[in-house]
């Protein structure tokens, strides 16, 4: 077991039921996304993860679109989904002790507060580390801990917009900027944050160790330009947006069919072949414009103009029939909601129903299968402070000094 061979006792709630990650502590003093995504991904791999939030309204994304009888928002139980919550006022010293405290005796704590927020509440990783060496301290930031915008925060827009996600987004070059539509930058940095503490406790297994981990909404839209950035360094030319198409090969994108759109991955040459079988365009194996893959690049336009043109004669799912035939690979372009209820989407548990509030409600399952420790989604997300006094109870508070905090406001918690 990964956990708490240095903060020391047996992990209790939420994740303690099995899963990878069973036994591994994790304090979370995160809001909106990238942090409670890290979160998220730990406790769907078994941790057992505490949310502190703050006095009164909690977590901001707690009151986006509420849901009709549940007392959070939809994607608030999206985020916090499988953890446990408590709230602590960490603008006073009493609040900033029991957290303190509480970093003392876990595994992990993930934060995604602007750079030197949590140093002003001393509860940075300098400070954290001597009364727990085996922390492994999760800093998610707008631009990272180092550099010239060390200092400054971030959101998913600002990282979008600079690190060249939307300079390749949109229909043609010339067009206004578009963004990505969801928030890529903040799930991507979730992701990695998630990463980077499994590979810190593996790292500790070894050296008995903590270290802290540091990533960013900037370092996660980099990653994200891959293939852009691979023409741009091979080229010293920064390609502009293409619609859906690839920047490396074609046919690779969405072209209309009678009555909707489909996506067509044909870009090697033995699915092009394929795909000229399928289309019944043989005559086009012929054709110097896309005898190869760097031809049809150069003749995109009239390589677009030729496909589209041809599946413009039948319906999506006439051409999806005789593609998949083909070994094609192709697919519709579904709306959010029909790519919910795809039976793929079903099949894979990607849509779970969990408590909230005493009601039923889905949210996302887990994207990461494990074949022996497989992990679970147990609940819904926390109640404002539902578990403040059980919690603080595991991590060694007793009933008179949590009677005390909750009377002075240094904590809150649950009141139905």
């Amino acid at each position: 077991m990964i956990g708490n061979e240095i903060a020391g006792g047996t992990a209790e709630g939420a994740g303690a039921g099995g899963g990878a990650l069973a036994g591994v502590r994790v304090v979370e003093l995160a809001h909106i996304m990238a942090g409670p995504v890290c979160g998220r991904m730990l406790a769907d791999m078994g941790a057992d993860v505490v949310k502190v939030e703050a006095p009164g309204g909690g977590d901001p994304t707690r009151a986006l679109v509420p849901l009709d009888g549940v007392d959070a928002s939809g994607a608030f139980v999206m985020m916090n989904r499988g953890k446990r919550g408590i709230v602590v006022d960490l603008k006073g010293e009493e609040g900033r002790g029991v957290v303190r405290r509480m970093l003392a005796r876990c595994d992990v704590v993930i934060e995604n507060f602007r750079k030197g927020v949590m140093e002003g509440f001393d509860l940075g990783y300098e400070s954290l580390r001597t009364a727990n060496p085996g922390l492994v301290y999760c800093q998610i930031t707008g631009f990272g801990r180092t550099g010239p915008l060390a200092d400054q925060g971030g959101f998913d827009l600002i990282a979008q917009g600079m690190t060249g996600l939307m300079s390749v987004t949109g229909e043609a070059p010339g067009r206004p900027p578009v963004k990505c539509g969801p928030p890529l930058t903040d799930i991507t940095a979730g992701v990695l944050g998630a990463m980077g503490v499994v590979a810190a406790l593996y790292s500790r297994r070894e050296t008995g160790v903590g270290q802290r981990v540091d990533t960013s909404l900037y370092e996660a839209g980099l990653v994200q330009t891959f293939w852009q950035s691979a023409v741009t360094l091979a080229t010293g030319e920064s390609p502009g947006p293409l619609g859906s198409a690839h920047p490396l090969a074609a046919p690779y994108e969405a072209f209309p069919t009678a009555d909707g759109w489909i996506t067509v991955g044909g870009w090697n040459q033995v699915n092009w072949m394929r795909l000229l079988e399928a289309l019944e365009l043989g005559e086009l194996a012929d054709d110097p414009r896309f005898a190869t893959n760097e031809a049809r690049m150069k003749n995109q336009a009239a390589l677009r103009d030729v496909l589209a043109g041809r599946l413009k004669t039948a319906p999506a799912e006439t051409w999806l029939r005789r593609l998949e035939k083909a070994a094609v690979p192709a697919g519709p372009v579904l709306s959010t909601l029909e790519a919910l209820r795809h039976p793929q989407t079903v099949a894979r548990e990607m849509v779970v129903t969990v408590e909230q509030g005493g009601n039923a409600v889905e949210t996302m399952g887990m994207p990461v299968k494990l074949s022996e420790a497989p992990g679970a989604v147990p609940s819904g997300a926390p109640r404002l402070g539902e578990h403040t006094e059980e919690v603080l109870g595991e991590y060694g508070f007793g009933q008179e000094e949590i009677a005390e905090l909750l009377r002075s406001g240094a904590l809150g918690r649950f009141n139905a």
